[in-house]
């Protein structure tokens, strides 16, 4: 299967516990012997601004984070167009489903799957989505995104503990 991923992902970009050092590692580890890595490329400027606001991309780019925040969203866009043909994934940080419009929170910079889909939608590649979100926290920025696409169907797992998520 291939995985789009960068070096850059390593690096601790946050003080939040997701992100400390040793986690992509780890992962990079347990999924090397059966994966094919393929080297992520940033989005494109046209990607990222037809899902946030001008303000909330200058907000990024002011920041340390807009290189990897890009980055990461453009190994997402890379990874759902393959997605179309094959098996595939993502492995990336920062993630991005805390990220709306015009704002961000939790450690999300940009919203990768917004993006990837409306990169998809734009270029004619698919005509609706739906996006399965089993983070434990609710997507908001994702919702948020899309609640006036009618062409995209988010789900959120509900749960609010561990045991009830991993039921559902």
């Amino acid at each position: 299967m291939k995985v789009f991923f960068h070096n850059d992902f390593y690096q601790v970009y946050t003080s939040d516990p997701a992100a400390e050092k040793g986690r992509m590692e780890a992962v990079v580890r347990v999924i090397e012997p059966f994966s094919e890595f393929v080297r992520a490329e940033p989005a494109f400027h046209d990607d990222v601004a037809a899902v946030h606001t001008q303000k909330h991309i200058e907000y990024v780019q002011d920041s340390r984070l807009y290189p990897i925040s890009v980055l990461a969203a453009g190994a997402t866009v890379q990874a759902a167009e393959t997605g179309l043909a094959e098996p595939c994934f993502a492995l990336v940080r920062p993630p991005g489903h805390h990220a709306s419009a015009d704002s961000s929170w939790g450690f999300c910079y940009f919203n990768n799957m917004a993006i990837a889909i409306e990169s998809l939608k734009r270029r004619g590649r698919i005509e609706t989505a739906y996006v399965l979100d089993i983070d434990l926290h609710y997507g908001d920025g994702t919702v948020n995104i899309f609640e006036d696409r009618d062409y995209v169907t988010v789900h959120n797992i509900e749960a609010t503990k561990r045991d009830a998520y991993l039921l559902e």
